[in-house]
């Protein structure tokens, strides 16, 4: 029986450099018994130091794979975690595919093991509370931290803090390690450090901070506490406020719901009470062009959209103008107020058309579909793209507001705009950026729609499709200064 002693703090090279003497001695996983520093040794167990065959070769071959979860599994404290890559470790050696087998003892216990350390780290990143203390330099502010994580996760995530921090010095004190920054220079141990004291003004912003962002309508006590465990509690300073704010949802909902704002009119009684003011001030006969049709397009009913919207979403801008964008169609924003692109996605949209030194108040904005679709999701309203039929029915719109305006430039924003304005159905990528000429001497331009960025999940992509949308109205705006003058 080859007994081998481990301090056990995560550290991979430990267990490593064991590992392989063992596999090299061919020492069997049943032959092998781990244990932690200061547990002591089995007094009729070998006690003796691997010695490895200095003739033999160490031809070790273990996948990539096995390393990266070997890297994690190793930060658990399940005491067995050693036993248990070793056996894995001695498996694979036959069992080329075994990390691939999710139905195996082994490897469940293992996916068990790395699932566990990935959580630990997790809310480690997201429960750490850092409390300023004074600093030794005057430029850089210091803040020092105190968790207790389950694991040995420290050296394995004190990386995240150190790109996320990176402008200030800081220590992180655990039972089970410690991490620290000094603005050049990223240190970790692994032995355990004492708790610092400190307390500032951030404990009371925390408090206030997640006062206002606790949704009482939606408190489910399980899932917080499986998503915030009450172990971690005693070191978050907001979580004092956690049994208040629970004890008074019920209250909280109802004061809520008696202040929630009134709904609409529904859409019928909102078109005859226009069409009746219509009428009352004599009718249409002096109103501009675009005026009538707007008039003309509040009473559409050409498909089944406007039976559930609030109203009709017509386009915005001046009776003429040299550059018109096309949208998909009014969100719930635009449909309650009336006007088009005012909701999130308007917020991008002027942004960038900002940025491009295009003024908003000099364009005529528009949708390719000018009624709301949407289904209901208990008391809220989620878009639905319009279908090929919807967009065909509403073309009728879009052309005629076209005709009144007469851009020199029409944007479309997104693939339902393009298929609006071409009756073509392709890929934004075909077509972005590209001028396609149109009758009579007019250019059409295509980019996204801002909502479609607005609802990318990956925040890296989302800053370069941004990015690339504010670099497409810029060439909206190069290329109407190469316009012939009019």
């Amino acid at each position: 029986m080859r007994t081998v002693t481990l301090e056990g703090q995560g550290d991979f090279g430990e267990w490593r450099d064991a590992a392989r003497r063992l596999l090299v001695d061919a020492v069997t996983p049943d032959q092998v018994r781990w244990q932690l520093s200061g547990q002591g040794g089995d007094l009729f167990g070998s006690m003796a130091e691997a010695t490895t065959n200095e003739g033999g070769t160490s031809d070790i071959v273990v996948p990539k794979g096995f390393i990266e979860a070997a890297e994690a599994a190793i930060c658990h404290s399940d005491p067995d975690r050693f036993a248990l890559l070793y056996r894995i470790l001695w498996r694979l050696q036959e069992e080329r595919s075994l990390l691939q087998v999710s139905s195996d003892v082994d490897i469940s216990q293992l996916t068990r093991l790395i699932k566990n350390v990935r959580r630990d780290s997790h809310k480690m990143k997201a429960f750490v509370r850092f409390r300023e203390v004074e600093g030794l330099q005057a430029a850089r502010r210091r803040f020092v931290a105190w968790f207790e994580p389950e694991h040995f996760i420290v050296s394995r995530t004190a990386g995240f803090f150190q790109r996320r921090f990176t402008d200030m010095d800081w220590l992180i004190a655990t039972p089970k390690g410690s991490a620290a920054w000094n603005g050049e220079e990223l240190k970790t141990s692994r032995e355990p450090a004492a708790r610092p004291e400190a307390e500032d003004e951030t404990d009371e912003l925390w408090r206030t901070y997640f006062a206002n962002i606790f949704n009482p309508a939606r408190l489910k006590i399980r899932a917080m506490q499986s998503e915030m465990p009450k172990k971690y509690w005693k070191n978050m300073p907001e979580a004092s406020l956690i049994p208040d704010l629970i004890a008074g949802a019920e209250r909280r909902v109802a004061e809520m719901a008696a202040r929630q704002a009134s709904q609409p009119p529904a859409f019928h009684e909102r078109l005859q009470a226009q069409w009746r003011g219509r009428e009352d001030e004599g009718g249409d006969a002096d109103l501009s062009p675009l005026a009538r049709l707007r008039e003309e397009a509040a009473g559409c009913t050409r498909c089944p959209l406007h039976c559930h919207a609030t109203q009709t979403v017509f386009g915005e801008g001046p009776d003429q103008a040299d550059i018109m964008f096309v949208g998909e169609q009014p969100g719930d924003t635009e449909d309650l107020a009336g006007r088009p692109f005012i909701g999130p996605a308007g917020q991008v949209f002027d942004e960038a058309v900002g940025a491009a030194e295009i003024e908003r108040g000099e364009v005529y904005v528009t949708n390719a579909v000018k009624h709301f679709k949407y289904e209901r999701r208990g008391k809220r309203r989620i878009h639905m793209p319009p279908d090929a039929g919807e967009v065909a029915h509403c073309r009728w719109w879009v052309a005629r507001e076209i005709e009144v305006i007469k851009p020199r430039i029409v944007v479309a924003l997104g693939a339902t705009a393009y298929l609006s304005l071409t009756g073509e159905s392709r890929p934004i990528a075909e077509v972005r950026g590209m001028p396609i000429p149109m009758q009579d001497d007019r250019m059409l331009l295509v980019t996204t729609h801002p909502a479609a960025i607005l609802r990318m999940p990956d925040a890296d992509l989302k800053a370069r499709s941004l990015a690339a949308f504010r670099s497409d109205l810029q060439g909206v705006k190069r290329l109407y200064e190469t316009l012939p003058a009019v």
